[in-house]
């Protein structure tokens, strides 16, 4: 068991440093299943065989020591100190005690468990690793996603066990994005399906109606040493801020031959689409930086992950970004 635990080991490590080194794209949620689906393996074994033998082992020792006390006492010699039954138990102590291959599977399987079932089902942390959501996420915000409310859906294979409440308009949604699912994306919901949403010459209609916009002060982002243009929004029952570049063109440069292109019409002016039943439009807040659905076409039902709702931390400003957001 020590050579296959060494070989399981290895091939984890393995594989997180050929993710870490670019080698191969790596699936946190696989790694995840995999860990808990091994150690828990170690962890049932050992409940079933390898503990019950160290305890057979313990007792046949204990049994020993007393046949041999009774032994002593039988030709009449007394026990003169304890460092006998010292080191009794301390040899129980040792081989009731758990191999270091069990130590690193078995042992660990109760903290990946409790890991694995509650980012699979509950809530899973990302990282804001872009500025497409400026000003509402920042670069390096740690964020929360709450993994139930659209739905609960298999670690992995995202298949949707429970129906949940549709994603709303306004929501800001984490997802697979659409042209590499591998990798999650995080925007917001503007578009519902049947919907037609259009935004020409950076105003946002859906269905005709123009969205609701008041101008607020200026933002001022440290990376670029700017300030941009920016508006309080109306998006169903969230009302947030978005950013817009008014040095931008207005028209889409560069959208891909994604699935469903047909549904979209390009203009200088911008674009107008119709979303199909099963699948969203989502744009960013930072309007004129952002790679969204005005570029990659639609988010299929099947690909959403969750909808995120807090920030708990930022290492750049650790107690200014804590708190909820719309």
């Amino acid at each position: 068991m020590q050579i296959l635990t060494s070989f399981v080991l290895a091939a984890f490590v393995a594989y997180v440093g050929a993710w870490y080194f670019g080698a191969i794209e790596g699936n946190f949620a696989l790694l995840m299943l995999l860990a808990t689906l091994v150690t828990g393996a170690f962890w049932i074994a050992d409940r079933l065989v390898f503990a019950r033998r160290r305890r057979a082992a313990a007792d046949a020792l204990a049994a020993s020591a007393a046949a041999r006390r009774e032994e002593l006492t039988r030709q009449g010699i007394r026990k003169v100190d304890g460092a006998e039954d010292a080191d009794l138990e301390q040899a129980r102590a040792r081989i009731l005690m758990q191999p270091w291959w069990l130590d690193w599977t078995a042992g660990l399987f109760p903290v990946i468990a409790i890991v694995f079932l509650l980012r699979s089902f509950l809530f899973e942390p990302f990282k804001i690793p872009s500025g497409s959501m400026i000003p509402t996420l920042l670069i390096g915000d740690l964020i929360l996603v709450n993994k139930f409310t659209y739905g609960i859906r298999l670690p992995v294979a995202n298949v949707k066990l429970t129906d949940g409440t549709p994603p709303a308009r306004g929501d800001v949604m984490v997802f697979r994005y659409p042209p590499q699912p591998s990798m999650d994306y995080i925007k917001r919901v503007v578009g519902l399906p049947g919907d037609e949403v259009a935004y020409l010459n950076k105003r946002l209609t859906i269905n005709g109606k123009p969205v609701e916009t008041n101008a607020v002060p200026d933002f001022f982002e440290e990376d670029t040493m700017r300030y941009f243009k920016q508006w309080e929004e109306q998006l169903g029952t969230h009302k947030h801020r978005i950013l817009i570049d008014e040095d931008r063109p207005a028209y889409v440069p560069g959208a891909s031959n994604f699935e469903g292109r047909d549904l979209c019409r390009y203009t200088v002016e911008g674009v107008t689409c119709k979303v199909p039943a099963g699948q969203y439009f989502v744009m960013g807040d930072n309007r004129d930086n952002s790679l969204d659905s005005r570029y990659w076409g639609f988010v299929p039902d099947k690909n959403i992950v969750g909808r995120a709702f807090f920030i708990w931390m930022n290492f750049s400003n650790p107690l200014k970004r804590i708190g909820s957001f719309d």
